[in-house]
C-alpha cells in the first residue's frame, strides 16, 4: 500500500470517529500540558536563580585572603623548630600585582565598620559597608527608590529600607537629604603627614571623625560587597569613598597582634572578579601561586546544578503521569476501532494488503493523535506558565517586590515534548495494530 493512500485513509478514518477522537487527542494534550508546565517552571526557576547569582558577581569572583603562617618559628618542638618564611601580606602592592593579572576586572576590599549617624538631631547605629561601582549592575539595585552613586567619590549614600524606616517611616521623604557620619578614622603613629613620630615603631592612633553624605537612595534588600557581605550594611557608601575615610575596622586590632612593627597595613580579604565565571579556576589556581588562600563559589553552584536537576527529574516524573493516562485512552480508541472496523480491516487484506500494512495504517493514526496532542498540549502548557508567572507577579507586586519570570519554554522542551508524545502514541498503538494485523480476513469479512 502506498503510502499516500495509507495516509488519506488514515485521516479518513479519523475523521469519522471526529467526536471520540478529539477526545483523546485532547487527553494527550493534556497529558503534554502537565509535563511543560512543570518543567517549564523547573526550567525557569534554574534560570532565575542562575541569573540572579551571575548578576550578583558571586560566580565570577574569588575571595582572596592571606596563608596563615602555621609552620612559622614557633612550630614544633624546640629541636626541631626552624625559621619559615613569613607568609605573604595581602597589602596594596599584593592587590596591585592581582589586578595586573589577565582576565581580571577589578579588585576590591572588604570594606565595613559599625558607627552612628545622625539625622534630624538624633543619633542611630548602623553599619556601614562600601559598594563598588560595578555592584550598580549586579540586580540588588533594581526597582530602588531614588538611584545609584553618581560617581565613585561623590559623598552620596544609600539607605536599607529597614534602617530608611528608621530615620523615617516615610522613605521616599528621606531622598535628597542629608546626615553626619560619624566614624573613628585609623591614622598610623609613624606616618609624618599626621604629625606622628616616624620612629614610633609602628602602631595607629584612632581618632574621630565627621563626614556629610547625601541620601540619594534606598533599596530593600541589603546588597552584597562580595563574599561575606550579605546581610552586612545598612548605610551604603561608594567604595572609593570608604577607602579614603580611613574607619577603624573590626581586623585592625588583629593587625596590631599579629604584625610586626614597621609592617604596612594589610587587606583582611579581596575581591577578585574576572570576565567569565569560566576563567575562576584557572585564576584561582594562579592566585594561590602568588601565596595566598583563594576560594570561589563556583564549586558550590555544581551542588545547585545537582538540586535543579532531581527537581526537573522529579517534576518530569510527575508530569508523565497525565501523559500515561493518555496512552491508556489511545489504546481504547484503536482497540474500539479495530471492533468497528473489522469488516474494513478483512476487504483491505482481501484487497491484498499485508499484516504490515494493517500495522502502519494503525501506526500512523496514533502517530497523528500524538503529534496533535503534543502540538496542542506545548501551547496549553507555555499558557499555564504565563498564568503561574503572572500570578507570581500579582502576589510579588501586592507585597511591593519586583516582578520576576518563574517559567521558561526552551526550543529544546517544546521538541522534547512533540516528539516524547509522538514516541508515546505510538507506542501505545503497538498492540491494536498487531491485534487488527492478526485478524482472519475471512472471519472479518463475515464480521457484523
Amino acid at each position: 500500500m502506498k503510502l499516500g493512500d495509507m495516509t488519506e485513509l488514515a485521516v479518513r478514518n479519523l475523521r469519522e470517529a471526529m467526536l471520540r477522537n478529539s477526545l483523546t487527542t485532547l487527553g494527550v494534550a493534556v497529558g503534554v500540558a502537565s509535563l511543560v508546565a512543570m518543567l517549564s517552571l523547573g526550567v525557569g526557576l534554574q534560570q532565575l536563580a542562575t541569573s540572579r547569582l551571575t548578576k550578583s558577581g558571586l560566580f565570577d569572583s574569588i575571595f582572596v585572603t592571606p596563608k596563615s603562617n602555621l609552620h612559622g618559628p614557633g612550630a614544633g618542638p624546640p629541636a626541631t623548630r626552624a625559621a619559615a618564611p613569613k607568609a605573604r601580606p595581602l597589602d596594596a602592592a599584593a592587590r596591585a600585582e592581582l589586578e595586573k593579572l589577565p582576565n581580571v576586572t577589578e579588585v576590591y576590599p572588604q570594606i565595613r565598620f559599625f558607627t552612628e549617624v545622625r539625622f534630624d538631631g538624633k543619633p542611630f547605629a548602623t553599619m556601614v559597608a562600601g559598594m563598588p561601582a560595578s555592584s550598580a549592575s549586579s540586580g540588588a539595585f533594581d526597582g530602588m527608590q531614588g538611584s545609584f552613586f553618581s560617581s565613585d567619590d561623590a559623598d552620596e549614600a544609600i539607605l536599607q529600607s529597614e534602617f530608611a524606616k528608621e530615620l523615617n517611616p516615610q522613605t521616599a521623604s528621606l531622598v535628597g537629604k542629608e546626615l553626619v557620619l560619624r566614624y573613628a578614622e585609623r591614622q598610623a603613629l609613624d606616618d609624618p603627614a599626621n604629625g606622628s613620630d616616624p620612629n614610633s615603631g609602628g602602631g595607629f592612633s584612632v581618632v574621630p571623625k565627621e563626614r556629610r553624605l547625601k541620601i540619594i537612595g534606598v533599596v530593600e534588600t541589603e546588597p552584597a560587597s562580595g563574599f561575606g557581605g550579605f546581610g552586612s550594611g545598612r548605610l551604603l557608601i561608594p567604595l572609593r569613598v570608604a577607602e579614603t575615610l580611613r574607619a577603624a575596622q573590626v581586623n585592625d586590632l588583629r593587625d596590631i597582634l599579629h604584625n610586626s612593627p614597621g609592617d604596612k597595613p594589610a587587606y583582611a580579604s579581596l575581591t577578585v572578579r574576572v570576565k567569565t565565571p569560566s576563567l575562576v579556576d584557572a585564576t584561582e589556581a594562579k592566585i594561590k601561586d602568588m601565596g595566598f588562600g583563594a576560594f570561589s563559589l563556583l564549586d558550590a553552584s555544581k551542588s545547585l546544578r545537582i538540586f535543579f536537576s532531581v527537581f526537573d527529574l522529579l517534576l518530569g516524573i510527575f508530569g508523565s503521569l497525565a501523559l500515561a493516562v493518555a496512552t491508556l485512552g489511545i489504546i481504547n480508541t484503536l482497540v474500539m476501532a479495530i471492533l468497528e472496523r473489522r469488516r474494513e480491516i478483512g476487504v483491505l487484506k482481501a484487497l491484498g494488503a499485508a499484516d504490515a500494512d494493517v500495522k502502519q495504517l494503525f501506526f500512523v493514526e496514533a502517530g497523528v493523535m500524538g503529534l496533535a496532542g503534543g502540538v496542542l498540549g506545548v501551547s496549553f502548557g507555555w499558557l499555564i506558565g504565563l498564568a503561574l508567572s503572572f500570578g507570581t507577579n500579582v502576589y510579588l507586586k501586592r507585597q511591593d517586590l519586583p516582578g520576576v519570570h518563574i517559567v521558561a519554554v526552551p526550543w529544546w522542551l517544546v521538541a522534547g515534548a512533540i516528539g516524547f508524545s509522538v514516541l508515546v502514541s505510538l507506542a501505545a498503538g503497538l498492540y491494536p495494530a498487531s491485534r487488527a494485523a492478526k485478524l482472519n480476513p475471512v472471519e472479518a469479512l463475515r464480521y457484523e
